[in-house]
């Protein structure tokens, strides 16, 4: 379990303590609740008090982020909290190719546009795109957030390195290795030769003579252009498989008995058994490792920069299990001798954004539909705070707490558990109350 946070009564930042003791101060009125997500406190009759020296160990990833504060006590390194921060990339890149698409489809109908203001542009030194640029933000505003609740006084940071070459081959070595896959040849050549000038599907069965780049993981789902995931297909099976998954598409050609589809059925296998994984998640990781780093080491706090391979030898060496908490813990040289309980459940952190900048909405041919919401708060409350809906009675009477979705009309929708089971639900602006402004993030205990 996560220690409490605790700041003093002129807002000091004080070390955390368990939540036994944080409970007895709260039943005794000597603190009152300063923050729910993270849990923190603020005494009411203490200003300061005695501190330990506490690290802020990060492991960042592509997707989630281990967080970890590792404070130095008399018995030791000892784990006080630990958090894990999901990033956004994915929607963020969802969200920016919607906007393309919508854009370049009203310039080459000659409709009214914005005109394209990319070419005029310039990008300063150590730009990065929006999906990646978020990771960074993320990072940087959680070390604001920690250092105000917990007297820091250093940092230490992951910094893995991925080579993407040897990932596709392990084995490939020397002058090889310079070359690179495509080496004097191009990718369409290179791809035909690779399947022979044959359909990668069918093997030529449906006598269709026209050949095309087939994304085997389309790019609508998630799919790259790497080579990894290209093969050579005829138009009637490109046509065929449409945009659906391997896996979907092979499930449904399994459902046939015509010569064709058991035959593609048996070659979908062949390829979905050579593919190799997709190395988005390492290029993310490859291209925010130094940002992160200099945005961290902006703040003035002495940092260690680590590799992954110690962190590893780390772990394995006490005997953790793989977690990304566990990672950030076991960063740099003092995560030699870390004390944690594995069983711990870490602060599940989401990133959710703060609402949306696009003036007009669309339909799904790019005309305009209707204006955007005009004010962001509606009776005080705005989507994202964490509130509290007192249901007198109906199907879901009683009381919940989750994340407000709010509507102008005044009837908002809050998300909850329910049994396990996520559910929304809706209900009138005056049965709400708010417990916690929206951040940016959601938060899971």
């Amino acid at each position: 379990m996560n220690n409490v946070f605790v700041l003093g009564a002129s807002g000091k930042a004080l070390m955390p303590c368990h939540p036994a003791r944080a409970r007895k101060l709260l039943d005794k009125g000597r603190a009152r609740v300063f923050r729910r997500m993270p849990f923190t406190i603020i005494l009411q009759d203490r200003e300061s008090g005695d501190t330990q020296p506490v690290e802020l160990k990060f492991d960042p990833g592509s997707r989630t982020t281990g967080m970890a504060l590792v404070a130095q006590t008399q018995n030791g390194r000892r784990v006080l909290w630990a958090g894990e921060l999901q990033h956004r990339g994915r929607s963020i890149k969802a969200a920016m190719d919607k906007r393309r698409a919508l854009r370049r489809g009203r310039r080459s109908r000659h409709t009214r546009y914005r005109p394209a203001r990319f070419d005029n542009r310039t990008r300063p030194q150590g730009w990065l795109p929006p999906s990646l640029r978020s990771r960074v933000d993320n990072c940087v505003a959680w070390s604001v957030k920690l250092q105000r609740l917990v007297p820091i006084s250093a940092q230490a940071i992951e910094m893995d390195r991925f080579d993407t070459h040897l990932m596709q081959r392990p084995d490939i070595a020397g002058a090889e290795y310079q070359r690179g896959t495509l080496f004097s040849c191009e990718l369409r050549e290179y791809l035909l030769a690779r399947h022979k000038h044959t359909c990668a599907y069918c093997a030529g069965e449906s006598k269709d003579p026209i050949l095309e780049c087939d994304h085997v993981v389309p790019r609508s789902r998630g799919g790259t252009d790497r080579v990894a995931n290209l093969v050579i297909a005829c138009c009637t099976c490109n046509q065929n498989k449409n945009n659906a998954l391997p896996a979907e598409w092979l499930a449904e050609l399994k459902r046939s008995r015509r010569t064709l589809n058991v035959t593609r059925a048996k070659n979908l296998e062949r390829v979905m058994a050579g593919k190799r994984p997709a190395l988005a998640d390492a290029a993310a990781v490859n291209a925010t490792r130094f940002a992160i780093g200099n945005a961290l080491k902006a703040h003035g706090l002495p940092i260690v920069f680590g590799t992954g391979g110690r962190t590893r030898f780390n772990r394995n060496t006490q005997n953790y299990p793989k977690a990304h908490w566990i990672d950030a813990a076991c960063v740099g040289e003092t995560g030699e001798r870390v004390q944690l309980n594995p069983a711990m459940r870490p602060l599940t952190i989401t990133a959710m954004g703060r609402g949306q900048r696009q003036a007009t909405r669309v339909d799904r041919y790019g005309f305009p539909r209707a204006a955007a919401k005009q004010v962001k708060r509606v009776m005080g409350f705005g989507t994202g705070d964490l509130v509290q809906l007192i249901q007198p009675a109906g199907r879901y009477s009683g009381t919940h707490t989750g994340r407000v979705s709010v509507r102008q009309r005044g009837a908002f929708d809050v998300q909850t558990l329910i049994g396990g089971a996520k559910v929304k639900i809706t209900a009138p602006a005056s049965r709400f109350t708010i417990i916690q402004r929206g951040d940016g993030y959601a938060h899971a205990a």
